[in-house]
């Protein structure tokens, strides 16, 4: 039977590659990338270094490139952007399942490469159920975990993640429009397709970054009202100059 991995890649950052990740990269006969665009190409160069760095064997594996369904990026209203994202979903599961079905061998080894962590905010293991379920390409499959852009947030700023005793949120921007949670003192905030928190309480602490762990790292901390400005206008500028930015950022009520 076919064998599908899951692969977690980290941030951006070819040493950021866990042991059992090169493992499995070693063992794999073709690489599934989706392809976002041309506004995007530096993230397929990350993944070309990591499999120049760390595949032994060169001659070994093919890339098949995966053209990205097109999604609507700012559905008005929670039903709706539930109802975007499951036909984005089941228009990545159709792509998907043509590939592995027209691309790989019936005893072949395929893998799919993920930013980050594939459990994190990443629509990877959804779709691959959606395919399995459907029922026209049969595989196994495992998920070799990754380095997140958490982690890799707080590493850059030398913090700890958590405060002592307190529990930590993390979330899609749009679920804080409002302001954090009553109770709830620290958020990471993931997919913000701006920057939200520059709305929010200034007193609010922030540590932000952009491109972490790669030569493009961008790192801001300070008092929401005070570097919020510069947050903003630093994340059109990067946008701008690499035509896509990848951030996230910790929300922090400060304490007595």
């Amino acid at each position: 039977m076919r064998e599908i991995l899951v692969i977690g890649i980290g941030p951006g950052d070819p040493d950021q590659i866990t042991v059992a990740a090169v493992a499995a990269l070693n063992r794999v006969d073709v690489f599934f990338v989706v392809d976002k665009g041309a506004a995007k190409s530096g993230l397929l160069d990350v993944r070309d270094e990591i499999l120049r760095r760390h595949v032994r064997d060169q001659d070994r594996f093919r890339v098949v490139e995966i053209a990205d369904p097109p999604r609507e990026r700012r559905p008005d209203g929670a039903d709706a952007y539930t109802g975007v994202v499951a036909d984005w979903h089941a228009a990545r599961a159709d792509r998907f399942a043509d590939a592995i079905a027209g691309e790989l061998a019936e005893d072949g080894v395929g893998a799919f490469l993920v930013w980050g962590d594939p459990a994190l905010y990443d629509s990877t293991l959804r779709v691959i159920d959606r395919i399995l379920a459907g029922g026209r390409v049969e595989f196994g499959y495992s998920v070799i975990a990754g380095v997140t852009s958490v982690h890799a947030l707080t590493a850059a700023h030398r913090i700890p993640l958590n405060r002592i005793g307190e529990p930590i949120h993390v979330t899609p921007a749009r679920r804080i429009a409002d302001g954090l949670p009553d109770g709830l003192d620290s958020a990471v905030v993931m997919l913000d397709q701006g920057f939200t928190a520059a709305a929010l309480d200034p007193d609010l602490e922030v540590f932000w970054g952009a491109y972490l762990s790669t030569p493009d790292e961008v790192l801001i901390a300070g008092r929401l009202g005070d570097v919020a400005a510069e947050i903003t206008r630093r994340r059109a500028e990067l946008r701008e100059q690499h035509g896509w930015i990848m951030d996230t950022y910790l929300l922090r009520r400060p304490t007595p």
